[in-house]
């Protein structure tokens, strides 16, 4: 009866735990993350989008 929240309750005591012992990071490292995730995403919408054909010049 008591399991699940035995289960919960130590994964969450771990948990924090381990975020006490993580080493930090600089703050500054998420926004270059950030943007360099998007330009990721941008690439590979460009490289995913089928190109349309050339129309042939009309002179």
């Amino acid at each position: 009866m008591y399991d699940d929240y035995v289960h919960h309750l130590l994964h969450h005591l771990r948990a924090r735990q381990l975020r006490r012992e993580a080493p930090r990071r600089p703050q500054h490292t998420h926004l270059l993350r950030t943007r360099l995730g998007w330009r990721l995403v941008e690439v590979g919408l460009r490289l995913a989008t089928p190109r349309m054909p050339s129309l042939p010049q009309l002179d």
